[in-house]
């Protein structure tokens, strides 16, 4: 991908369709694997819906540090790549290589030595507790590969090859699913009109679910090591092995603050689902399953998060500043256009949305007013999302940690805090906080947008 030699606002178009419609996909594809794996398990009652509901925000943390990296990988290979400066890339998949495999080795240790207190110290309870801990053991066991996956597809998404990553991440989720299938229940027998046979099944529960989770990550972890080692800008196959000091420094200094940034926020996504479980096990069922049922609306929005980061990365290696101010500006149009159909939906149907989850009537019910509070924010969210991938895909990851971790603390967690420990509110009190701490920080990142901070503040590489 050339981004000096596309010209015209058709041909540009034609470019981000191009690029994002696999990461969208891919999103919506995983997102779909979620949906999946919250049905299975909300299959077996709101105790175990509520166990997963209670270690998800848990997972978000762990991936963040993996995907940190992978964008700072990614960016760097994305602005070599614009420039025409192709010497460093296979450098830097191999040093993207090493760091996944740091951060994948001891992200999965801690996760593994918290997963008995973990859940505890969150707020849940005997059954829900006791299960949300051999989830995160079991996923914790093989992050590796979970790191593996997550930091080389942002290595080979920055070459501009979004379709690999999105094959081996379909694969996987074939996986998961299938995994699931067998992992989560018990044996049983299942007719097909008027045939009926058993089928075997290992019962494990939530912890199937887990090892479904597990045994996916070992597939994409290692296809994606498969792939690298194929694609010829990025294989490590007969390049020096060494540690190059410069070039990971170069990856980690833009990936280091977007960790922090995640690592920080998703901290506080643990502390409020753990101020959201003080209400009881059915609002945290229903604001677990709620969340889940939003991922489909805002992930394409991710997708285009993605395709935005590497396209902003190389125009700005193509050192053309006024077709990057062209580009960021229709990608935030595209992605708002996006998120404002999807918001739509959701707002029209959460009843169906929800249904797809749970029998559970109250669950149900309390969930429905909350996704449509949330949907009528989505084109907010929309913009916020692409602006973000704007400014890492320039590699400046600074603003937004401290403009997400502000917000994040005393916007959201604060304000859940007071609401539910203060005056006594219960979850619409509670998600009335989430809105309000997207909105609060779409407006500042938008201003800091419009200000050109996103630019004054973009890394240089050397």
């Amino acid at each position: 991908m050339d981004i000096s030699k596309v010209n015209g606002k058709r041909a540009m178009i034609v470019l981000i369709a191009t690029l994002a419609w696999p990461t969208i996909l891919e999103q919506l594809l995983q997102t779909i694997v979620v949906y999946a794996d919250t049905a299975m398990v909300g299959a077996l009652g709101k105790e175990a819906s509520a166990a997963v509901g209670l270690i998800t925000p848990v997972t978000w943390l762990t991936n963040a540090p993996a995907f940190s990296l992978g964008i700072g990988v990614m960016a760097f290979i994305a602005r070599k790549n614009g420039a025409g400066d192709y010497k460093d890339l296979k450098k830097a998949s191999v040093q993207g290589i090493y760091l996944s495999i740091i951060v994948g080795l001891i992200i999965g240790i801690v996760m593994m030595g918290l997963s008995s207190n973990l859940p505890y110290w969150m707020g849940g309870e005997g059954n829900v507790a006791r299960d949300a801990g051999k989830y995160l053991l079991i996923t914790g066991a093989g992050f590796l590969f979970r790191s593996l996956d997550m930091v080389i597809g942002c290595t080979i998404r920055g070459v501009g090859d979004t379709r690999t990553p999105m094959i081996v991440n379909l694969l996987m989720n074939i996986v998961n699913i299938i995994g699931n299938f067998f992992f989560i229940y018990e044996t049983r027998y299942i007719t097909i009109g008027t045939i009926s046979f058993k089928v075997f099944g290992a019962g494990y529960g939530v912890a199937g679910a887990a090892l479904g989770t597990t045994v996916s990550a070992l597939f994409g972890g290692i296809v994606m090591l498969i792939v690298l080692w194929k694609n010829d800008k990025l294989s490590p196959h007969g390049e020096s092995k060494r540690v190059d000091r410069h070039i990971m420094y170069q990856c980690v200094r833009v990936g280091v603050p977007l960790a922090l940034q995640r690592i920080v926020v998703f901290t506080g996504y643990v502390v409020f689902v753990a101020e959201v479980a003080d209400l009881g096990t059915v609002l945290l069922a229903a604001h677990s399953i709620a969340i889940t049922a939003e991922e489909m609306v805002y992930i394409p929005g991710f997708g285009m998060q993605d395709a935005g980061a590497t396209l902003i990365g190389n125009a700005m290696g193509a050192g053309d500043e006024k077709k990057l101010d062209r580009l960021s500006k229709m990608l935030i149009l595209i992605t708002v256009g996006i998120m404002t159909i999807t918001g739509g939906l959701l707002f029209a149907f959460p009843g169906q949305v929800m249904s797809i989850f749970t029998k559970d009537a109250e669950v149900i019910r309390n969930g429905i007013v909350v996704l449509r509070m949330v949907a009528v924010s989505e084109p907010i969210y929309g913009a916020l999302i692409m602006m973000e991938g704007i400014f890492n895909g320039v590699g400046n990851t600074k603003t937004t940690f401290i403009v997400g971790v502000t917000t994040m603390w005393i916007v959201r967690v604060l304000m859940t805090y007071i609401c539910i420990h203060v005056f006594h509110l219960g979850l619409v009190a509670v998600w009335s906080c989430m809105i309000a701490e997207n909105v609060t920080k779409a407006t500042i990142i938008g201003i800091l947008y419009l200000k050109g901070v996103w630019k004054k503040g973009a890394v240089r590489y050397s």
